[in-house]
């Protein structure tokens, strides 16, 4: 038996009492057929309807064959049922799909751009055009376009036409089917032959917001959003655009100032910072080597405030400097480096590789430089030791 789709007759119906002509019971849930439904199924870009049957939620409403199929929670007890679409669902995906047949069509009018796909989302809508690019400004002339038409407030109307029929209608793009073809006309706009659920008028759609432009495969991908969901968009913006106000104490307007002379200033105590730590690690240097108790000792030194970066560059350094092993430490990130210029035939790499485990360490390198990080501080000092009295060995 073949459903009433209700939402072709009337696509603002909200809620309606109907009878269940059969139910399934599959391994992933329960299906109910109903009589007549004004649930829309997936398709044509457009996702499905969902509420409430008999106050059961509908999860999924899906096409098999000429049947209307909805995934419920659980079956209803009663073969008469009471249904309630959850219409903030359908009337946003009304507002998107009708947004963008009418973007659709302005954008074939002012580019000659066929759109290839489109695509309904959960937080934005986008079509792919047949344009290899779209710049800013042609973005902005192409939204102050669509909006133009949403303000002249076209009718939009739905109808069925036969093969015949619409062979001689201007339509966007020639259908599969031959027979009873419906048809979506935006009034002085265009004619398509599409399956989805549209508002009455392009004033229902409020506004329409590009979001941006992006080369997709060839092609230009446009997203954007339309009525509440652009109402929304622009809250969230004017919500963000407040905060930002309020910290850096100075008008909109003035915003993008104030944060590319913050970057600017940032960017200047930087550099000042590297150069004060190239400073530092030089000074460090100087002091550790003059600190050795020998020319051909091991440099082994603890920090409480050093980033294993930093560990590493003073490594590096001090082994150019002597030739010897070194091996720092550090308890502010838990970790080791060892480093090794000299000509014996030492692996730090391999050295960590024979003896981390022993104490809960976790790391690697090369021939000239090893890192490694422990779970906590007495751990980082066992192994210390025990790598500092075997480099001590190494080099008598």
């Amino acid at each position: 038996m073949t459903t009433t789709r209700l939402y072709y007759e009337s696509p603002d119906i909200s809620e309606w009492s109907t009878e269940i002509c059969r139910t399934i019971e599959r391994e992933d849930g329960y299906y109910v057929l109903l009589k007549e439904t004004a649930f829309y199924p997936h398709g044509g870009g457009q996702p499905c309807d969902k509420g409430w049957m008999n106050g059961i939620p509908v999860l999924d409403v899906s096409m098999e064959g000429d049947e209307i199929v909805h995934k419920v929670e659980r079956l209803p007890q009663d073969t008469r049922v009471s249904c309630q679409m959850d219409w903030n669902r359908r009337f946003d995906h009304m507002q998107q799909h009708s947004g963008q047949h009418l973007l659709s069509a302005v954008c074939l009018e002012m580019y000659d751009a066929p759109t290839a796909s489109f695509h309904l989302g959960t937080d934005y809508a986008t079509i792919d055009v047949e344009l290899p690019e779209l710049s800013a400004a042609l973005l902005a002339g192409l939204e102050m376009e669509v909006n133009r038409h949403i303000y002249r407030n076209h009718s939009i109307r739905s109808y069925v036409v036969t093969g015949e029929e619409a062979a001689l209608l201007p339509l966007v793009k020639q259908p599969k089917v031959t027979e009873n073809i419906r048809i979506v006309e935006i009034e002085d706009v265009e004619y398509n032959a599409c399956g989805g659920t549209h508002v009455s008028s392009t004033g229902q759609l409020g506004m329409i917001k590009l979001l941006k432009a992006e080369k997709q495969k060839g092609n230009t991908r446009i997203y954007f959003k339309c009525g509440i969901r652009a109402l929304d968009e622009f809250n969230d913006s004017l919500r963000i655009l407040g905060v930002l106000s309020a910290k850096f104490n100075t008008a909109k307007e003035e915003i993008i100032d104030r944060i590319e002379k913050g970057e600017a200033e940032q960017k200047q105590l930087q550099a000042e910072l590297a150069t004060l730590k190239e400073n530092n690690e030089a000074y460090v240097i100087r002091e550790l080597l003059a600190g050795r108790e020998a020319a051909d000792a091991p440099i082994t030194h603890l920090f409480t405030d050093k980033s294993l970066k930093d560990l590493q560059n003073l490594a590096l350094g001090l082994a150019a400097e002597s030739a010897v092993p070194v091996l720092l430490a550090t308890s502010a990130e838990n970790k080791i480096v060892m480093a090794y210029a000299g000509a014996s035939g030492l692996s730090c790499g391999a050295f960590f590789k024979a003896h981390l485990s022993a104490y809960q360490g976790k790391g690697g390198g090369s021939d000239k430089m090893a890192q490694a990080g422990f779970p906590a501080w007495a751990d980082v000092l066992a192994f210390y030791e025990y790598a500092r009295s075997s480099l001590s060995a190494a080099v008598r």
